[in-house]
């Protein structure tokens, strides 16, 4: 049996696997995770009980963001190495990966807004705004907004992270250059176009797109699971101002931000809005 071929506790890595290598210590399920360095990380600044919820929930979220920003990375590899089922097997782990984090919002909301007020005063400025992860991820879904910039310093590493991310190609641009690529009348001005500033509809390209779904072929579905992505990213925004309104109502939110009221505001607002158009088009 290979060694590195561990399903988990029960697995490789929670058994004894042999002597490890000279100067080299073995490898055990804890080691291999860290779960020192990760269990540790969570650290309440009260003693209410329902706090660590908060820390856990959230600390999840972001090593699910991580997932999808590693997905999403691996999704426009593929397609630029025209590997079209990779690139859709990224786009539905992604997907997959949205509605676990939907999921979550159901254990968060077993805590109570008076459970949640007694130790929000704690978080102090902290918000959910100054996720880098997050914004990240709404950049490489095109999101051109310096706003996005303003909850980091400017010597910090997250918005160094995000500038660098919105001068790369966004998930959408990597599909229509695909679609070029692959013999589609995308504009070549569009392909070429200058990645920084946010991507305009364009009716050339909902032509192209047409003839996608007139063809019915792998580029078609592929097409298909850019929308599911989009509309998972949509239900996450639902559930999360939900969550927010049922835990604080209308106040403002943690670190001064707008609360309910700016997350309701991008309610419904595709990333991929040619994909949407075009089904009015479709005959």
């Amino acid at each position: 049996m290979n060694e590195r071929s561990a399903d988990g506790p029960g697995g490789r890595l929670a058994a004894d696997g042999g002597e490890p290598a000279a100067g080299r210590e073995r490898l055990t399920y804890g080691s291999y995770l860290a779960l020192d360095e990760l269990l540790a990380a969570q650290r309440p600044r009260t003693d209410r009980p329902d706090e660590m919820l908060f820390i856990v929930i959230h600390q999840v979220y972001e090593l699910w963001f991580k997932q999808l920003l590693y997905e999403a990375a691996r999704m426009q590899r593929c397609l630029a190495e025209d590997a079209a089922p990779a690139a859709s097997r990224a786009i539905e782990r992604m997907r997959t990966i949205l509605k676990t984090v939907v999921a979550q919002v159901d254990v968060l909301e077993t805590m109570t807004p008076s459970q949640f007020a007694a130790f929000r005063d704690a978080l102090d400025s902290a918000s959910g705004f100054q996720s880098g992860q997050f914004r990240e991820f709404e950049v490489m879904l095109g999101r051109r907004d310096e706003r996005a910039l303003r909850p980091f310093r400017p010597d910090s590493p997250e918005r160094e992270r995000l500038k660098a991310a919105m001068a790369r190609p966004s998930l959408f641009d990597s599909l229509l250059a695909y679609l070029a690529a692959r013999g589609y009348p995308v504009p070549e001005a569009v392909v070429e176009r200058d990645v920084s500033v946010a991507y305009e509809p364009s009716e050339a390209v909902r032509a192209a797109l047409l003839r996608v779904y007139a063809n019915d072929g792998p580029e078609a579905a592929l097409c298909e699971r850019m929308v599911d992505l989009d509309e998972g990213v949509m239900e996450w925004r639902y559930r999360h101002v939900q969550m927010v309104r049922r835990m604080i109502g209308s106040k403002p939110g943690t670190g001064g931000s707008a609360g309910v009221d700016y997350l309701a505001s991008t309610l419904m607002q595709p990333a991929f809005a040619d994909l949407w158009a075009v089904r009015s088009e479709i005959v």
